[in-house]
């Protein structure tokens, strides 16, 4: 398909993103940064934000309680500073991944909550003035737009522990973008609406609040119509939006990704850049993961795969090229017209 792409060859996914002023980010993991080279090198090449897929998690941080290992998350921050790349933090406060010594403690509500803040003040404080944003509180919704009953929301009687961590994440990195995160916040639903709701109640209550996440874990075919209207009205409410976790799960019936399938694999990626690029506010998209070769989704969603931009073995996917074409058609954040060399 490349050889169709009008896309001139020089312009990467990153030149097309600076050029519009728009991150253009992945989730990496250190361990395969580590192992593998050539991963490494097309991180750097094709995007100017990364996100730790893992690395700056609560369990992978502190597993043990006030021991704490930061070496993942800094080679992570030091590989996104080597090549002048934007990194957005994930994530503070989370109901899952969590150490054992926190989540099995038996501690009262109170310490929780204190606990919380404490790893908030410390993680943050930690890499202030290196993270353009943070994820500060994931996925706090059910899927009809109820709280998620998790120990922090059960330690602080409700979702106050979200401004509790908001600020606590503020008062560590006053420069950093705070945001919160969740899935299938895509279209216009109930969550989506629980989520507007919140972000404005919370901003009006003078909490600490500058964006919101839209995770865009989304299968095959399944982009909602409603895409840019939703984005749009998060932003009509003032707030910046940025598409954090980006793939399009393939349901693997023929054992392996149809032509076909790749080829609607494509449009569905073009779909939710595009979601973004109409939407002034839309500041980011970030694909969660751009290769098969380290893709959470088989382990996950058994029977589906080929979610990435990239196969197992780096090379660009249709969906690679659809993205591409997708951000050099339009102009720049300021309205120019997007021309690459």
């Amino acid at each position: 398909m490349a050889h169709d792409d009008p896309v001139p060859a020089g312009a990467t996914l990153r030149r097309l993103g600076d050029l519009r002023g728009l991150q253009v980010g992945a989730a990496i993991r250190a361990s395969t940064l580590s192992d593998n080279g050539s991963y490494g090198a097309v991180a750097a090449r094709e995007f100017n934000s990364i996100t730790p897929a893992n690395e700056m998690k609560w369990a992978s941080v502190e597993p043990a309680r006030g021991q704490f290992d930061w070496s993942g998350a800094d080679a992570t921050v030091a590989f996104a500073r080597a090549h002048d790349q934007a990194v957005r933090g994930h994530t503070l406060v989370w109901h899952r991944q969590l150490p054992a010594w926190l989540s099995g403690g038996g501690f009262t509500g109170p310490e929780l909550l204190q606990l919380m803040t404490e790893h908030v003040e410390i993680e943050a404080g930690r890499y202030a003035g290196e993270i353009v944003a943070w994820d500060v509180v994931n996925e706090p919704f059910n899927e009809d737009g109820t709280f998620r009953t998790s120990i922090f929301e059960q330690a602080s009687n409700g979702p106050g522990y979200i401004a509790t961590a908001l600020h606590a994440a503020r008062r560590a990195d006053p420069a950093a973008r705070l945001y919160l995160n969740d899935y299938n916040i895509e279209g216009i639903n109930a969550k989506s609406t629980a989520m507007l709701n919140l972000a404005t109640s919370l901003q009006r209550q003078g909490v600490p609040i500058d964006g919101v996440g839209i995770q865009t874990h989304v299968i095959l075919g399944q982009v909602p119509p409603d895409f840019a209207e939703n984005v749009a009205r998060f932003a009509a409410a003032g707030f910046e939006v940025c598409l954090t976790e980006i793939d399009v799960r393939i349901p693997l019936t023929a054992g392996e990704a149809t032509p076909a399938q790749l080829a609607e694999q494509a449009a569905d990626y073009a779909a939710i850049v595009e979601a973004c690029l109409a939407v002034r506010g839309c500041v980011g998209v970030t694909v969660w993961g751009f290769t098969d070769l380290d893709s959470w989704i088989p382990s996950a969603f058994p029977g589906h795969g080929a979610a990435d931009l990239l196969d197992e073995s780096l090379g660009p996917k249709p969906a690679y090229f659809a993205v591409r074409r997708t951000l050099a058609a339009g102009g720049s954040m300021d309205g120019s017209r997007v021309t690459p060399d």
